[in-house]
């Protein structure tokens, strides 16, 4: 997939000036939402002063926001494209991830019993559980059967059964976005990125468009426990989205998304290198039923940004032979598709990544100072 490099250093696509993006940028004063209209960058604070209210106004084209000229000419340092919107993220879509999470709670977490487990599952439901629907008789059948066989798992129902696992990801202004350090927790040692499309979707429940994102997955401690999905999964810097959302438009629809191709490269200091991809066209379940089923029992006035979850599977070794793929720090991490751009980000641990600093109440007081506060969208 060919990027366009002169565009930004946050990497945009290469349509990306006949499309439409929202996001946010740093300036000294605070962080501002933007609006990216047919390459033409906009300050948009004016009209609402975070970009979950200027998405809840409504009007994205651009009235009433300050020109900043051209995109690729801005100098702007890109944030991650959400603020006051939820954060959630669905797991086990896809086949594979629900194999392989079958194989961490099989293994309690531990990498050295894992290469045996994947041959003897793969083996049994590989072929069958990338075929059956979610929550259909079929899925019901292979339920049983399993079940009979001593195989089944609560990431397996979940993969086949008629719930979706939706879960938060990170608190409320705590994702990073694309160049920043991304963290895995100091006391982890078999972990992996997760390359995965998210959706922004309104406080009406509509997918307003789309954007990339790492959900930063901890296999050791998730695999001991699924109790544990909280420390797993959320940690300082482990999650990271951009570089800005596309909007939904005629020339880009949510079957854009039903069809992406997620690519993922990983690039340690050690000379490793990893390439692994994710085909949308392969999830169980369909994107537009995450959201709904994100919605069933609960309201988000803000909005919330929806990870639609992975096909990769890390298995390829790294150091030892059968203990597959785990993060180093310094790992450069690219996630990219064709019509999304790309979002890159280094591995650090979560401690030694900047701290999470500006929350709810720091934004307030900022805007306020700002003389923001009046602006009604």
């Amino acid at each position: 997939m060919a990027l366009e490099q002169d565009a930004t250093a946050s990497g945009l696509p290469h349509d990306w000036k006949e499309g439409r993006f929202i996001g946010r940028a740093a300036t000294e004063e605070g962080p501002i939402p933007l609006l990216v209209v047919r390459g033409e960058a906009f300050d948009m604070s004016a009209v609402a002063p975070t970009l979950a209210m200027l998405v809840e106004a409504g009007d994205l084209s651009g009235a009433g926001g300050r020109s900043l000229g051209a995109l690729d000419t801005a100098g702007l340092a890109l944030l991650s494209p959400v603020d006051l919107q939820c954060v959630k993220a669905c797991g086990v879509t896809f086949a594979v991830s629900a194999i392989e999470r079958v194989i961490e709670e099989r293994a309690r977490g531990d990498w050295s019993a894992a290469a045996e487990i994947r041959g003897r599952l793969e083996s049994r439901v590989g072929g069958s559980i990338r075929s059956v629907v979610p929550g259909t008789a079929e899925a019901a059948a292979l339920k049983a059967a399993l079940i009979e066989d001593g195989l089944w798992s609560q990431y397996l129902e979940v993969a086949i059964g008629p719930d979706a696992e939706v879960f938060t990801k990170a608190p409320v202004l705590a994702t990073v976005g694309p160049d920043a350090e991304i963290g895995i927790r100091s006391d982890s040692s078999w972990n992996n990125p997760e390359p995965e499309v998210a959706l922004l979707v309104d406080s009406r429940g509509t997918a307003i468009g789309a954007t990339l994102g790492n959900d930063v997955n901890l296999r050791d401690f998730e695999g001991r426990s699924a109790l544990l999905l909280g420390k797993a999964k959320d940690n300082n810097a482990s999650c990271s989205l951009g570089p800005l959302v596309r909007l939904f438009d005629d020339s880009f629809t949510i079957d854009d998304v039903r069809g992406a191709e997620v690519r993922l490269r990983i690039e340690g200091e050690d000379g490793y290198v990893l390439d692994g991809k994710s085909n949308m066209a392969e999830i169980s379940r369909d994107p537009l039923d995450l959201v709904r089923q994100t919605l069933s029992e609960h309201q988000y006035p803000d909005g919330f940004v929806l990870f639609l979850g992975t096909l990769f599977a890390p298995v390829q070794d790294r150091d030892e032979p059968g203990r597959g793929f785990t993060h180093k720090v310094g790992d450069r991490v690219t996630i990219e598709s064709e019509r999304l751009g790309r979002l890159t980000n280094r591995v650090v641990t979560s401690k030694e990544a900047a701290p999470w600093e500006l929350g709810i109440g720091g934004l307030i007081r900022n805007l306020a100072a700002r003389g923001l506060l009046g602006t009604s969208a």
